[in-house]
């Protein structure tokens, strides 16, 4: 799951459009990130099912010292910290206290779609962190990674909470390449994945009893209409959790009740649901160590090591820009 944007624009709204209207459905899953979602998000991760996020913190606070003297040792010069869909940093911070423990100070840019995530972060570490200096960049993966051209290094790019898994394997290395094409040589990449296991154990994370993650994905709809002026009813809709064994991930749904027409008054469309049709909200691809590694080398990097939580449901790789061309 990923942090994301605050109000529609023009070509998310084009995306609302294209995704309703196709089949099968889908919408992309940044568009679950508003305020609402944002909010409901970070209480998924305290719930007792989404190991996720304690699983990776529980990684960074017995590693981050070793991660960054991995990634500082090859320079003279200050570590940079970048990181992609960096929401409200909570994680990050461990990475950040384990830099101001081996350097003066430390810039900080924070790329996310969603303001509200990057200010209230950014609020916050300056209380609590006021040697890193944060440099809030309200865009894409693909915009932010762009403005920082030919930044000097050493960098250490954060892409954790296996936000990667969104990604099909294609998108996930051209992204890899765009960041080391974009940083140069300088830079490591920690990347955080989560892992294949038993289905039953990722159902409950993705379809929680107390009924959040479904409120989570739901609130989808309530947005659409919120902003864009939908008619959507959300009690004809389902919040539905389904493991894809063939493309090894996780998949959010939203499925309809019945037979029914929504209008968008926003896109002056009408969209029909047939009973049982699905909305593809989400994917979170769970990997194995043969796939990560692919990813990286394909993107231009070359796997150093593998951090793993106690029970190793979760790892966090470190990887290295590669010396020759991907």
């Amino acid at each position: 799951m990923t942090i994301a944007q605050a109000s529609f624009d023009a070509s998310t709204a084009a995306d609302v459009r294209r995704g309703l209207t196709s089949r099968p459905k889908s919408l992309p899953p940044h568009l679950l990130y508003d305020a609402v979602g944002s909010e409901l998000y970070e209480q998924i991760t305290d719930l007792p099912e989404y190991y996720l996020t304690r699983a990776e913190r529980a990684i960074l606070g017995t590693h981050a010292t070793d991660i960054v003297a991995r990634a500082a040792s090859s320079s003279p010069r200050p570590l940079g910290v970048v990181e992609l869909g960096a929401g409200s940093a909570s994680k990050t911070e461990v990475v950040l206290r384990a830099v101001l423990d081996r350097q003066p100070g430390c810039v900080y840019v924070a790329i996310d779609v969603s303001r509200v995530a990057i200010e209230g972060a950014k609020d916050r570490l300056a209380v609590e962190l006021p040697r890193v200096r944060v440099r809030p960049l309200v865009m894409s993966h693909e915009q932010g990674i762009s403005a920082l051209r030919g930044t000097e290094g050493p960098h250490l790019v954060l892409f954790i909470g296996s936000s990667v898994g969104n990604f099909g394997d294609e998108d996930a290395s051209a992204l890899f390449r765009s960041v080391k094409d974009a940083l140069g040589p300088e830079t490591s990449l920690l990347l955080g994945t989560d892992l294949r296991k038993s289905p039953e154990l990722l159902l409950s994370a993705y379809d929680d009893a107390a009924g959040v993650t479904a409120a989570f994905n739901k609130n989808l709809l309530s947005r659409i209409n919120r902003e864009l002026g939908g008619r959507f009813d959300l009690d004809r809709f389902r919040h539905v959790a389904r493991w894809n064994e063939r493309a090894s991930r996780m998949e959010m749904h939203l499925e309809s009740k019945d037979s029914h027409d929504v209008a968008i008054d926003a896109l002056d469309v009408r969209v029909h649901f047939d009973a049982g049709e699905t909305i593809h909200t989400e994917s979170s691809i769970k990997y194995d160590l043969p796939r990560v590694e692919r990813l990286l080398a394909s993107g231009g990097f070359t796997l150093e090591t593998t951090y793993f939580d106690e029970a190793r449901t979760f790892a966090v790789h470190l990887a290295r820009a590669s010396a020759k061309a991907a």
